[in-house]
């Protein structure tokens, strides 16, 4: 569906895209992160057919986004980070207006409309002023209008921005929905929201992708084991020897919680150091309430690429 080769963008001296190349499958809901100013939302707006390229290439459903942008925004729909909306519009009278503008005419319009305010939420607010509305309200309103003419590609920059807890959970189970019957690349700085939508994962730093796969290969491949964490009720110095001594631990950072300590162990790869540190404890008749295996997820992944620059 996204074919992206060798994409650059520049502004003036800044060297905001660099080199992109990358591919999004048909029916993929793909995850597109990066931390502020790594280029992704310039991508996203160049796929949009919103900005040009300085150089490279981009197709969307085998059209070229420069050569064809009439073609690619009849099969895309782009919801911005911060929506562009007629403030003195009613709600209603907005989706009509924006369908008409997408080709809808007659029963078809009537019906997607109607679909939209109901699957978006906005049933009880269409007949009010959008310029009234609350935030979350306008932004389900702003993903009602990328949605209304039934898109191949739904390009979407942070679509939960401003909602509620209860409003994210709806805007999740929506996107997630959409898989097999539209192709989704969603940019969020919500991470955890990004590995429960996502198949897959592009993550972006200085213009450049320096991660792509699975959230789950992706933690996989972290370098180093997930950190042990066990709380003893020990000699401080004794609890630090001993775990030291254990085959597979790095090192050990200690924190006081009155007269326990809570011990974080760095492993090697693959190391489960769990039984060695009961069986240290026990011998030296030393209290423990608490032995974990501290889980790595896609926060971990995207702080470790965005500040090292290591390609996983």
């Amino acid at each position: 569906m996204i074919k992206v080769e060798n994409l650059t963008r520049r502004f003036g001296r800044t060297l905001a895209i660099d080199n992109l190349s990358f591919e999004v499958k048909q029916g993929e809901i793909v995850g597109f992160l990066g931390p502020n100013g790594a280029g992704k939302t310039t991508t996203m707006r160049i796929l949009s057919c919103f900005l040009p390229a300085t150089g490279g290439k981009v197709t969307i459903g085998g059209f070229d986004v420069f050569a064809d942008s009439l073609e690619v925004r009849r099969r895309i729909g782009y919801l911005p980070e911060n929506v562009p909306l007629y403030t003195d519009m009613r709600v209603k009278e907005y989706l009509n207006y924006r369908a008409v503008l997408k080709g809808l005419s007659g029963k078809k319009k009537k019906q997607r409309v109607k679909e939209m305010l109901e699957t978006c939420g906005l049933e009880e607010v269409s007949g009010s002023v959008i310029g009234r509305l609350s935030k979350g309200y306008k932004q389900r309103l702003g993903l009602a209008d990328s949605l209304v003419h039934e898109p191949e590609l739904l390009i979407l920059d942070e679509p939960t921005i401003g909602l509620d807890p209860n409003q994210i959970r709806h805007i999740r189970n929506l996107i997630k929905s959409l898989a097999h019957h539209h192709t989704v690349l969603l940019s969020s700085h919500i991470l955890p929201e990004v590995e429960m939508i996502c198949e897959r994962v592009l993550i972006i730093n200085r213009g450049r992708i320096v991660a792509s796969d699975t959230p789950g290969n992706l933690v996989g491949l972290m370098r180093g084991a997930p950190r042990t964490i066990a709380e003893i009720n020990g000699p401080v110095e004794k609890v630090r020897e001993g775990l030291l001594k254990i085959r597979g631990i790095i090192s050990v950072i200690h924190e006081s919680d009155g007269d326990w300590g809570r011990y974080l162990c760095d492993c090697e790869k693959d190391a489960d150091v769990r039984p060695e540190i009961f069986a240290m404890a026990s011998s030296c008749k030393w209290i423990m309430r608490e032995l974990v295996l501290e889980k790595r997820n896609l926060e971990d992944v995207f702080v470790e690429v965005t500040t090292e620059e290591k390609e996983l």
